[in-house]
């Protein structure tokens, strides 16, 4: 699977991946370049996960591998700048993550902002352009995922679901994999959770996704499932058992030589 750096935010792999999905990860990286001295960070909050979503990488990894698909994923902490927001929200550069303060981030200034915008997200937003236009040139048939982790407990409070299957005005792919949820009768599977689209957190399948006329979804993932690469891989194979029925039944597969398709 070959892996490019598309610019020093962004990376790419298996960007030829000739399988139906086109994988990103905004949450990939913990890495706050130097220029931004940690952003104030107290040591303990450093590589918690208001700086990154911890094993959603290694998870989208490994979907990129199983379904043969281009991922992309931001190498930058999204306290710099989170690229499941538009430049316009409080959210793309928070001062203040849950409970943890983010100094760096306090009064920016108009053309601050606009640095990050221009060095983080336009660039991670180019790059998913540029695989989904490329796609739709060759008429290959596609569906955005998004992949993310999210805590087991929430201001203090345990949050019981382990996989959350969300989607904002489309909810075409998040229906059919939640038709098979059965199949993984051992998880706690919801809609919508422990996130939805009034928290703010589907930009990237609103521009990327319905912006595309694409079949979409998010996958909200806890990270104490994420723990191991054992874990991760075991997590990957129970997603896959919600993913490949569903993109079936999408009509979604793999393009064939002459135009063929084959599932």
């Amino acid at each position: 699977m070959s892996t490019t750096e598309a610019s020093p935010s962004v990376e790419l792999h298996n960007p030829a991946g000739m399988g139906p999905v086109v994988l990103l990860c905004e949450h990939a990286s913990h890495h706050i370049p130097s220029s931004y001295h940690e952003l104030g960070l107290d040591p303990r909050h450093r590589y918690s996960h208001a700086a990154w979503d911890p094993g959603a990488r290694e998870l989208a990894l490994r979907l990129s591998q199983a379904l043969d698909a281009p991922l992309v994923a931001s190498r930058v902490s999204r306290l710099v700048y989170d690229c499941n927001r538009p430049p316009e929200a409080a959210s793309a550069m928070p001062e203040r993550s849950e409970i943890i303060e983010v100094p760096g981030n306090h009064q920016l200034t108009p053309d601050q902002r606009q640095a990050r915008i221009e060095s983080v997200y336009r660039p991670f937003c180019r790059s998913v352009t540029q695989v989904i236009e490329a796609r739709t040139e060759r008429q290959h048939p596609t569906a955005l995922v998004t992949v993310h982790s999210f805590t087991p407990d929430y201001h203090g409070r345990p949050r019981a679901v382990e996989i959350g299957v969300l989607h904002d005005a489309d909810s075409r792919l998040a229906d059919a994999m939640l038709t098979q949820a059965s199949h993984l009768a051992h998880r706690k599977i919801e809609r919508n959770a422990p996130y939805g689209p009034e928290d703010g957190v589907t930009h990237s399948l609103k521009l990327h996704g319905i912006g595309h006329g694409l079949p979409n979804v998010m996958l909200e993932i806890r990270n104490d499932l994420l723990s191991t690469p054992d874990a991760i891989q075991i997590m990957a194979g129970e997603l896959l058992q919600l993913i490949e029925p569903a993109l079936a039944e999408l009509g979604l597969t793999r393009p064939g030589p002459k135009g063929s398709h084959h599932a």
